[in-house]
């Protein structure tokens, strides 16, 4: 019998899920995969799992039914790849569900996940808590304004580079209210050293969250990885939003310019 664990995470936004499977992706000594319905090609929550926990498999949308139907055992502990239909035993697949997802969704109730809700302290009963078989104390969020659910608002900006200053104005604009009420913000940004910065922001937690990836510098062109930025909130306005960030985002002739100058601080 297959001792495969299957562990489905839901809960608001901004409430902790990701920051509760992250701790078990630190300290996981056995297989480990991480599954993120619906937003997948703009996922940041996929982008920072990929470059924070490397030997963690992410399985796509597409490779979901199979690969939980199945559960075969790979041939290697260390394939180079996820082969669809395949899984090791005393494996680990976390699913994060998204607030945006049916709870009785197919790719739900199919499987004998063990459903853990990560909840606001101050929400005591929800569809969360019907569904759960394990209930985790999180952050205190506003799950729903005037009865309305938050917008989820993404885009990918693999290839555009922010330097610091402007980042740091347009995150302290779209978290202000400037484009809306806004939840929840997560965003992988590339700035002109080559380094990649993971930056977290959740309405009501003190300021925002600030992180450097462990990549290698990118300072050859415009960099061909994932960096994105997810937005949630109330009457957000996604084409300024998108606007903002074009405009925030530097030139082939900076970049250049920029990546000539690190070049030089490497080598020296």
């Amino acid at each position: 019998m297959s001792s495969l664990s299957l562990i489905a995470v839901a809960g608001p936004s901004g409430s902790g899920k990701t920051t509760w499977i992250n701790q078990f992706l630190g300290e996981q000594t056995t297989p480990a995969y991480y599954l993120r319905p619906g937003l997948e090609k703009a996922s940041v929550d996929i982008g920072a799992i990929n470059y924070r926990f490397p030997s963690v498999e992410v399985v796509s949308d597409t490779q979901a039914q199979t690969v939980l139907s199945q559960r075969l055992r790979l041939p290697k502990r260390k394939a180079p790849a996820l082969t669809v239909g395949q899984l090791p035993e005393k494996a680990t697949v976390y699913m994060e569900v998204g607030f945006h997802l049916d709870l009785a969704s197919s790719c739900l109730t199919s499987f004998p996940f063990h459903r853990v809700a990560v909840l606001p302290p101050e929400m005591e009963s929800s569809q969360w808590h019907e569904w759960a078989d394990q209930v985790v104390q999180g952050n205190s969020v506003e799950s729903a304004r005037n009865g309305q659910l938050p917008n989820i608002w993404c885009t990918p900006l693999r290839g555009q580079v922010f330097d610091p200053a402007s980042l740091d104005t347009i995150w302290t604009e779209l978290t202000g209210g400037a484009y809306g009420q806004v939840q929840r913000a997560k965003g992988i940004f590339e700035v002109p050293d080559g380094s990649l910065v993971q930056i977290d922001f959740v309405d009501g937690l003190s300021g925002s969250e600030y992180r450097n990836l462990n990549v290698s510098p990118w300072l050859d062109g415009r960099p061909n990885r994932f960096s994105g930025l997810e937005v949630v909130g109330w009457e957000l306005e996604e084409s300024a939003i998108a606007q903002a960030v074009l405009d925030s985002c530097l030139s082939d002739h900076v970049i250049k310019q920029y990546q000539s100058y690190y070049q030089e601080v490497v080598s020296s």
